[in-house]
C-alpha cells in the first residue's frame, strides 16, 4: 500500500529542508510576517542578511512602527520592489493601532493589513499559527499542477476550484509543516526550469513526469531589467538610501543618463510614496 503523499513529502522534508532562521519554532509571529513581505519574488540567500537586520532592529511590529517609513526603505537595501517596505511599515502601524501591536491570527484580520495578498495571509496563518488553510505560491502550484494534473505549471491566478482542492490536500496533523514541505520541495525540486524528477520523492506518482514532462503551450517570458525604468528607480533610490541628508536633483542627475527616463522614474517615485520632494531637494519618506 502506498504511503498518503503528505507523509511522503513530510518525510522527505526532514531530511532536506534547509535551515531558515524564519522557520525555528522560536520563530515569532512578526518574524514570519517579516519573511514573507521579503521572500516576494525575492531569493532566499538575498532575503536572509537583511531579514536578520530588520529583526535585530525591530523585533516587534511598534519597532517598525516606531521610526520613519523612510527609514525601512533605506533598511530594504538592495532587495527589491521596494513598496514591500512601505507597505510592511504600514501593516506594521496598523497591528499596532487595531491589534495591540500583536500579529493577528484571523485570516480575515490578516487580509485587512496593508500589502497582505491572499497568499501572504495563508502562509502567516499557517507558518506563524499553526492553521489549516491552503498555502498556494509559486512553488507550491506548480507541484501540484505536476503531480495531479499532469501540466509542467499552473496557470493565472489560483480559481475557486484549485484553492478547495489544495485545502483537501493539506492534513489535519501538523498542517504547517506540510504547507512548507511542499514549498520547499518546489524550491529545490519540482523547479520551474531544470527539475531534479530523479531526486523527486513523488517521482513514482508524478503526471506529469509519466506523461514524458511535456512543454507548457506558453513559453515563460525572461524579464528584462537592464535599461528599464525599474534600474533607473533602483539608482535613484541607492543614492538617496545612502544620503542622511536631502539630495540635490543635480546629485541626482549623475544616477542615470537618460533625463525623460530618469525624470520618469523620479516621478513615479514621488507618486508611490518612495520619496518625498522639500524645498527643491529630495530625500526617503519621514
Amino acid at each position: 500500500m502506498c504511503e498518503p503523499l503528505d507523509a511522503t513529502i513530510r518525510r522527505w522534508y526532514a531530511w532536506n529542508a534547509r535551515e531558515l532562521p524564519w522557520r525555528d519554532p522560536d520563530a515569532s509571529p512578526w518574524a514570519v510576517v517579516v519573511s514573507e513581505f521579503m521572500l516576494q519574488q525575492t531569493p532566499v540567500a538575498r532575503v536572509e542578511p537583511v531579514w536578520r537586520e530588520w529583526m535585530r532592529r525591530w523585533p516587534t511590529p511598534a519597532d517598525l512602527a516606531a521610526v520613519p517609513a523612510g527609514e525601512a526603505v533605506r533598511a530594504w537595501g538592495r532587495l527589491g520592489y521596494p513598496r514591500r517596505a512601505l507597505r510592511l511599515h504600514a501593516a506594521a502601524a496598523a497591528m499596532v493601532d487595531r491589534h495591540g501591536g500583536q500579529v493577528p491570527r484571523d485570516v480575515d484580520a490578516l487580509r485587512a493589513l496593508p500589502g497582505v495578498g491572499a497568499y501572504t495571509a495563508a502562509a502567516i496563518a499557517a507558518f506563524a499559527f499553526g492553521q489549516r488553510v491552503e498555502v498556494l505560491d509559486t512553488n507550491v502550484r506548480r507541484v501540484y499542477a505536476r503531480v495531479y494534473d499532469g501540466r509542467e505549471d499552473a496557470a493565472g491566478a489560483p480559481t475557486v476550484g484549485e484553492r478547495k482542492a489544495a485545502l483537501s490536500r493539506v492534513p489535519d496533523d501538523a498542517p504547517a509543516d506540510y504547507g512548507v514541505a511542499v514549498m520547499e520541495l518546489g524550491a529545490l525540486v519540482c523547479r520551474a526550469r531544470a527539475p531534479r524528477c530523479d531526486e523527486c520523492p513523488l517521482a513514482g506518482r508524478c503526471r506529469w513526469l509519466a506523461a514524458g514532462r511535456p512543454i507548457s503551450a506558453s513559453p515563460r517570458r525572461s524579464q528584462t531589467y537592464e535599461g528599464t525604468d525599474r534600474q533607473a528607480r533602483g539608482r535613484l533610490l541607492a543614492l538617496l538610501r545612502e544620503s542622511p541628508h536631502p539630495v540635490a536633483a543635480m546629485a541626482l542627475d549623475a544616477t542615470w543618463p537618460e533625463p525623460e527616463q530618469r525624470a520618469r522614474a523620479l516621478a513615479g517615485l514621488v507618486a508611490d510614496g518612495l520619496v518625498e520632494q522639500v524645498a527643491g531637494r529630495y530625500r526617503l519618506p519621514a
